[in-house]
């Protein structure tokens, strides 16, 4: 078995809208096609032996056991590895559960389809799921355990931590956006002008003087005592000379820490005498230059979190420990401890398995105990100078008990040092009494405090720490969401974004949009070519400047990655026509509806589907979309647009030469063609097409007025630079030449139709096939042209996309003979040389229709041109 591709789907897309993650790998099974599971002798037991818990499965048939079931009746290899590939992940404490095997469309290749919750861990399963399948068909031992730990440590690497993770859920459940904005625990949430930023807990709103305040220890405890706040006595010191004034004036015990720490890190506690002081600063020195030498204050370690400067909750802080039982050694009572369901690997379960490490050692060392030493019945035996969950710790929830004094001093705490979101270490008898009364104090002042165990207390109840976060980053009401309206279909997608962008723009918003030849931020371009995938979609999202989106989305991006966005507030859907047939997957005009039915499935229930009410495909979307539908056609009488009116339904069509919005049964005309110079004067039909969607989507929107469409429509006058590929006309001295980027059949019929109604002597097209299309499709462009021009120049693409430039001037010349065989055709190399051909022996008042290859080179090579003649004429003038 051969694995051809991966591909990490991140957004909606083609198998499922609702589930975004999904790993989609192309595998051919080669002589496997022929070998079913029950063609295989032992293979169920094999499968079965290893993975146990598969029993679960319940497959097709709808109960338990139902996979192996299926395994035993007889199901094909690509079957077996998506559930092998699915389990891998559930044992590694992934749970996913969601899979598709389909084929591909060639013999004995399929499509293994499967979700994942990290698109690293994702790419291993289905890498590991084939090996595995492989050897269970040879009947060799496989090390499973190798997979299941492997895929942990990824999950640990790659997902985001307990704190960072349980924010995103509840922004999610909040209805917020989100995204990562780079593999650790940066992520925006909102889009546009609403986004906001977190950093584990760390918000954009959060202060960097607040948060440098508390990474200097010394400067914390300063502001704090100065501010009456109980603090443990102590001071700095940088060598061992200031260690030893420090333990004249402080006595034993004490804590030895970096003034810069974090996490416990470099801390050293209850030290009570000089050699654990020397190792202690020496360890602490490790972390920076400065030390904190503070007198040791007894008690138990709380931790406070204040969130908006409101007390949140609190915490009993344990660090990882067992208790003697005088039988068993202190190495077996770990593993025993480690033997809690409740403990895993790193953060994947409420508490982290205690491991030995150096500090382990050193505090055994300390006591004189070893790994074998047995502790006496009911020794609490420390193994971690710190009570951080992360090295195994417990935390208790004690918010009920933090008497009022101390939520007071808490909250004035978190203003004293200005953190918005801060941890408040303190070690005192209890909290149930004021801690200024009780001997206790306030050990540290945490910027990025960890949520886990408030989320997640060893004992007592959780706590929802996120949900403050939230509301302060977004105060109820506001979801961090910018207008979306999604663009797609086969054809006039670019032109149709561009005039809905402009009427946005003409209306007072600050606009981001994403065409098939740049991404604009205001009309700035930003990143140039084909930007229709959900890397740029993303560069809009992203943006801080943006407060409205347009988005074209093509089936490249749906295909390859999905879509950028969960959810938009209008869809358009233009038409559905044969083009891009045979790539990817994608066999029939069908499942290319299917395709682009992903966009206006996105769409908010209170959102609209805006559809191609005279496209059988694109109508017929409609019976699966749980939003509402504005229809528009170039009919007034369609009967679906007549229906739809009859239902109080919403549309724009072409009536008596205005372009006009329909409801129920009252009319606005908003403005007559003739006015609107994107369609020629009504002769570029495909325009008058490409207005109506525009025009109605941004009719939804309340902030956009019929008087700002009309202006907007009225203003907006193609050209190389507002439209550029699409109906660019250039005036010469001896011909004109129409740029026009139509690379299909449907298109080209739209183009050759408008340049029927152009009053030249002579049409003369210059033509080319795109070499990744069908045979019939670079045919029927051959076809189309010879029924319109007078004369053809064929000419290739730069990138032939798997064809030579032989088999593509041959089908091309296959479509010309059959309609025309004796039309005058010429064949030129390249585009730039034909262009330079035409400019050489131009025809006296011909139209020179050119099939653009790459948009932006072909408008350089023309505009060149055009320079050229333009100094010629000059000179001649001159002299």
């Amino acid at each position: 078995m051969k694995i051809a591709e991966i591909k990490i789907l991140k957004g909606p897309n083609y198998w499922s809208v609702r589930r975004p993650k999904l790993i989609q790998m192309k595998l051919d099974l080669e002589e496997m096609e022929q070998r079913p599971t029950n063609s295989i002798p032992g293979f169920r037991e094999r499968l079965e032996k290893l993975f146990p818990s598969m029993i679960e499965h319940r497959c097709s048939v709808g109960s338990r056991g139902g996979f192996f079931q299926r395994v035993e009746e007889g199901t094909w290899m690509g079957h077996v590895i998506e559930h092998i590939a699915l389990e891998l992940q559930t044992l590694a404490g992934m749970d996913t559960g969601f899979g598709r095997t389909r084929g591909a469309g060639e013999e004995g290749v399929y499509y293994v389809v499967f979700s994942y919750m990290e698109e690293d861990a994702g790419v291993y399963a289905a890498k590991a799921s084939v090996r595995i399948a492989q050897a269970l068909i040879d009947g060799t031992n496989y090390n499973l355990d190798e997979d299941i730990q492997r895929l942990r440590e990824i999950r640990e690497d790659t997902r985001l931590g307990p704190s960072t993770g349980c924010i995103v859920d509840e922004a999610v459940k909040r209805g917020i956006p989100y995204i990562r904005l780079n593999k650790h625990s940066l992520v925006q949430l909102g889009y546009g002008v609403h986004q906001k930023r977190i950093r584990a807990t760390i918000a954009s709103t959060t202060s960097n003087i607040a948060v440098d305040i508390a990474c200097d220890k010394e400067e914390t405890k300063n502001l704090l005592e100065a501010a009456e706040i109980p603090v443990p006595r102590g001071t700095v010191i940088r060598s061992e000379e200031g260690l030893k004034e420090a333990v004249e004036k402080f006595g034993y015990p004490l804590v030895i820490k970096p003034i810069d720490g974090n996490h416990g890190k470099g801390n050293t506690t209850n030290i009570t005498n000089w050699e654990q002081a020397v190792k202690a600063l020496e360890a602490a020195k490790q972390y920076g230059r400065s030390v904190i030498v503070e007198r040791f204050i007894t008690g138990f370690d709380f931790r406070v979190l204040v969130i908006n400067y409101k007390f949140i909750c609190a915490a009993l802080r344990t660090p990882a420990s067992v208790i003697g039982d005088g039988i068993h050694s202190i190495q077996w009572l770990i593993d025993e401890t480690n033997r809690d369901p409740r403990r895993g690997y790193g953060h994947e379960k409420v508490l982290t398995q205690i491991t030995i490490d150096q500090f382990t050692q050193k505090m055994l060392d300390e006591k004189g105990y070893t790994l074998d030493t047995i502790p006496p019945k009911g020794e609490l035996v420390l193994l971690k100078p710190t009570a951080n969950l992360s090295t195994g710790g417990t935390s208790t929830d004690v918010t009920d008990e933090v008497h009022p004094a101390n939520i007071f001093m808490c909250e004035r705490i978190a203003k004293i040092i200005g953190l918005d979101i801060c941890g408040i270490d303190i070690m005192a008898s209890d909290l149930r009494t004021p801690v200024t009364e009780n001997g206790g104090a306030i050990l540290e002042v945490n910027a990025a405090p960890g949520f886990r165990m408030h989320i997640e207390p060893s004992y007592g109840i959780g706590k929802n720490v996120a949900e403050p976060v939230v509301d302060m980053l977004f105060p109820r009401g506001s979801n961090g969401r910018i207008p979306i309206i999604a663009v797609t279909g086969t054809n006039g997608k670019t032109t149709t974004t561009r005039l809905t962008a402009h009427i946005a723009k003409s209306a007072g918003r600050k606009v981001g949009y994403t065409t098939s030849d740049g991404v604009y931020i205001q009309n700035q371009l930003m990143m140039k070519g084909d930007c229709t995938g959900p890397i740029s979609s993303q560069f809009v999202l992203k943006d801080p400047t943006v407060d409205f989106a347009i988005l074209e989305c093509a089936r490249g991006g749906i295909l390859k990655s999905g879509l950028a966005f969960q959810n938009c507030d209008v869809a358009i859907v233009t038409n559905v026509a044969a083009d891009h047939i045979g790539l990817g997957g994608i066999n029939t005009v069908e499942q290319m509806a299917k395709v682009k039915a992903v966009v206006p499935e996105t769409v908010f229930p209170h959102g609209y589907a805006v559809l191609n009410a005279d496209d059988d495909l694109v109508y017929a979307m409609r019976d699966n979309l749980k939003c509402n539908i504005a229809l528009f056609s170039m009919d007034e009488n369609n009967p679906r647009i007549k229906a739809h009116s009859a239902e109080g339904g919403l549309s724009a069509v072409f009536e008596n030469g205005y372009v006009s919005i329909l409801k129920g049964n009252w009319k606005i005309r908003v403005l007559h063609v003739k006015d609107i110079p994107l369609t020629y004067e009504g002769k570029a039909v495909h325009n008058i097409n490409n207005c109506l969607p525009a025009v109605l989507a941004a009719y939804l929107f309340r902030d956009i007025s019929i008087e700002d469409i009309r202006s907007a429509l009225s203003s907006f006058v193609p050209s190389s630079t507002l439209t550029p590929g699409r109906l660019n006309f250039f005036q010469f001295k001896h011909f004109t030449m129409l740029a026009d980027f139509a690379h299909n059949p449907h298109g080209l019929k739209l183009l050759c139709d408008f340049v029927s109604k152009l009053d030249y002597p002579a049409r003369i097209g210059v033509i080319s096939g795109t070499g990744d299309r069908r045979d019939e499709d670079i045919r029927e462009l051959g076809e189309i042209s010879a029924s319109h021009f007078d004369e053809i120049i064929i000419r290739c693409d730069k990138n032939l996309r798997g064809r030579t430039a032989e088999e593509i001037i041959g089908l091309l010349k296959e479509g010309i003979d059959k309609v025309n065989p004796a039309i005058p055709t010429i064949i030129i190399a390249n585009e730039n040389e034909a262009l330079e051909y035409i400019y050489a022996h131009p025809r006296q008042g011909a139209l020179y229709t050119i099939m653009c290859d790459v948009v932006a080179g072909a408008l350089d090579k023309i505009r060149e041109l055009k320079e050229r003649e333009d100094a010629g004429s000059f000179a001649m003038q001159v002299s």
